[in-house]
């Protein structure tokens, strides 16, 4: 039944694909060729659905509403409280990742209305985020607030790696970077992700879950199993095809 529907899905997706090839995209009958005017935000793909759906209007509104290619003073504050974020990168094949970063509130930090800096702490050395930024350096952050707005924010933009000691050479470097990298222990930032803010926009609050926030001790840098989550999802003797064929000790 869901191959079916897969099927149908993609041989209507196919269609619209086909019939849109040809159209340009227009803003009140204009293509942006006819105006002084950048194009509009967003994939070619999302703007041939909206015309597909007609959604055009409804998209057009949020483009001219609550899209900015940069953070406003409400924005910067939001960030500063937030403890949590999302992360979505691709390498250069456009395999994707999306990943969960955390820390005390504002550890993502506003640099200006155009640039965010987030700590990368020590994790489990895969370092498949920091991997697909080396081949290719868009990235998405999605914030969300469960605690008290039930409001989330996106931020897209070029992210780049910048190790400590090349933000420690910087005369100008903001006194609180400054005083995380010389935190000693757990907590002391590996490298960080310098983002470039191309697009900054609500997610509304419509299907967030508002949460009650639990205490909770975080061993920072620990590389215990157990505080870890153990083998939570019990995979560790399931075959994979890069590894040798494992006997179970189920």
């Amino acid at each position: 039944m869901l191959t079916s529907f897969y099927n149908r899905l993609m041989r209507k997706v196919k269609r619209i694909k086909s019939d849109m090839k040809d159209r340009v995209y227009t803003v009140n009958g204009e293509s942006p060729a006819d105006t002084d005017r950048p194009p509009l935000p967003g994939s070619q793909g999302e703007h041939t659905l909206q015309k597909a759906d007609g959604t055009e209007k409804r998209a057009l509104n949020f483009y001219n509403y609550q899209m900015l290619d940069r953070l406003n003073t409400v924005m910067q504050e939001y960030i500063a409280r937030m403890e949590m974020v999302f992360i979505s990168t691709a390498d250069s094949k456009g395999e994707c990742d999306c990943s969960f970063r955390a820390g005390s509130p504002g550890f993502v930090q506003v640099l200006d209305d155009r640039h965010l800096i987030y700590p990368e702490y020590r994790g489990n050395g895969v370092m498949a985020s920091l991997g697909n930024i080396l081949e290719n350096d868009h990235i998405g952050l999605l914030f969300v607030d469960f605690f008290e707005t039930a409001v989330g924010l996106h931020v897209n933009g070029k992210a780049r790696i910048a190790e400590n000691e090349e933000l420690l050479s910087q005369p100008d470097l903001p006194h609180t970077l400054r005083r995380e990298i010389e935190v000693q222990g757990g907590k002391k930032p590996e490298r960080w992700v310098l983002i470039q803010v191309e697009e900054a926009y609500i997610h509304c609050s419509k299907h967030i879950p508002l949460l009650s926030k639990q205490s909770k001790s975080i061993d920072w840098g620990t590389d215990n199993t157990a505080k870890k989550g153990g083998d939570f999802f019990k995979a560790k003797h399931e075959e994979r095809p890069w590894s040798p064929k494992l006997e179970s000790t189920r």
